[in-house]
């Protein structure tokens, strides 16, 4: 029985398009998001927790964050996470509620944002090589094998390719948005 599976490849090429989706949606833009605190984990109950287990985020005006904490107890801990989560937010507590202002990007951090997103869509493309490689590996030992013919494996290669070249386009086109997004083209 060959070996290749075209299906695998296609969920690993996959991955690694959704792992740089979510790798560009925690770049900041100057327009609040809810998925910006995504990467926030907030130590509460003696755990680490994402910070939609402890409270409600959402976006009440296009330069401002709102999160909404369940429990009192609570707020001092999610303020501090978010601080010191890199994001370069400083909440404002009212309450239960903390409100985040986005800041303006300057300039620098703008082309240093878009250099972050190009370097996280190279990682990408590497990762999906690799796939292609590993692939077309398993191809060439199926025929020195004997389970597939020659033909077969030059046939099924140029389908690794034709999948290989989608997903580096469907990266592309995702790093590219993302860029003019940032620089506000």
């Amino acid at each position: 029985m060959p070996q290749f599976n075209k299906a695998d490849l296609e969920r690993r090429m996959a991955g690694a398009v959704e792992s740089l989706k979510g790798d560009l949606s925690g770049l900041r833009t100057g327009r609040a998001t809810v998925s910006l605190l995504d990467p926030v984990t907030v130590e509460v109950y003696g755990a680490h927790m994402p910070i939609n287990q402890v409270a409600t985020v959402s976006v009440p005006e296009p330069r401002l964050i709102s999160v909404q904490v369940w429990d009192k107890a609570n707020v001092g801990p999610t303020d501090k996470a978010i601080r010191s989560a890199g994001l370069g937010l400083n909440p404002i507590v009212d309450g239960t509620t903390l409100r985040l202002p986005i800041p303006d990007l300057t300039e620098e951090r703008r082309k240093e944002l878009a250099k972050l997103a190009s370097k996280y869509a190279e990682a990408a493309r590497i990762a999906v090589r690799n796939v292609r490689r590993d692939g077309n590996d398993q191809l060439k030992a199926d025929e020195k094998k004997g389970e597939i013919s020659e033909d077969e494996r030059k046939r099924r290669e140029a389908e690794v390719q034709k999948l290989t070249d989608s997903t580096i386009a469907e990266i592309d086109q995702a790093s590219s948005a993302k860029e003019k997004e940032i620089l506000g083209k």
